[in-house]
């Protein structure tokens, strides 16, 4: 009887890592994409006090599409030239509303789409950490529920581009 006793408390020992091990890359993946879509969601989202305008963009190049700012906030300069990423979001010859970025050079697309487009990198995270909850956790409800907010959130940042 002692090696049944003793069998059970390594089954148990070994769920119970799996489960620590797992839960612990599944958060490190939400974490990873809160923290890479934070980085220009917290501009997109909190307005107040910063430069907002439009930019029309008249070039593009690498990774960086630039133009002219307007300003539409009251206290901001307009200036000659702004930076924006260059992604599937911004087109040359469009007219973007934006946000400038503390410093005044580089600036962040705001409005709906300019927010659902800042939080792509969390949706990639959930749809990412779904498969490790559901395969590693065993817990299906929830990432069916996580893969479903990410393919929500991918699919509202496309539409609204």
């Amino acid at each position: 009887m002692p090696s049944a006793v003793s069998s059970s408390r390594g089954s148990s020992a070994l769920r119970f890592g799996r489960f620590a091990a797992m839960g612990a890359v599944a958060v490190l993946i939400l974490i990873a994409g809160v923290w890479a879509s934070w980085g220009t969601a917290q501009h997109a989202m909190l307005t107040k006090g910063r430069e907002s305008g439009t930019v029309e963009v008249t070039s593009c190049g690498g990774r960086t599409c630039s133009g002219p700012y307007t300003p539409l906030s009251q206290g901001s300069q307009p200036r000659e030239r702004v930076v924006l990423e260059d992604s599937v979001a911004v087109e040359k010859g469009r007219t973007y509303t934006v946000v400038l970025k503390p410093g005044g050079g580089e600036a962040v697309r705001s409005g709906p789409g300019g927010i659902l487009y800042s939080w792509v990198p969390l949706g990639g995270a959930l749809l990412l950490a779904s498969v490790v909850v559901a395969g590693g956790l065993l817990r299906m409800r929830t990432a069916w529920v996580m893969a479903l907010s990410g393919a929500a959130l991918l699919t509202a940042a496309f539409l609204a581009v």
